[in-house]
């Protein structure tokens, strides 16, 4: 994925990252205080903004804390909201 702070309008364009499991638009937003990650997930829907913090504290994580925020039947398939 490319972010080119240059031209205004290729942050409202998103890009979207899938495989057979899950198809999730990214794109840059820069509505907030600082400039965060806009996540949408196709199926649902579903959105979540992630700023600098949240996606350092992904990179950090220990492999096996990771594998376990990724495992669906934790809640995503659930029905919870």
């Amino acid at each position: 994925m490319t972010i080119e702070f240059d031209d205004a309008d290729s942050a409202d364009v998103p890009n979207v990252v899938g495989n057979e499991f899950a198809q999730v638009a990214v794109k840059f937003d820069t509505s907030a205080n600082t400039p965060r990650l806009r996540l949408e997930e196709l199926r649902s829907g579903r959105v979540r903004y992630l700023d600098a913090l949240e996606l350092e504290t992904i990179i950090w994580l220990p492999e096996e804390r990771l594998t376990a925020l990724m495992d669906p039947s934790a809640g995503r398939w659930r029905g919870d909201e």
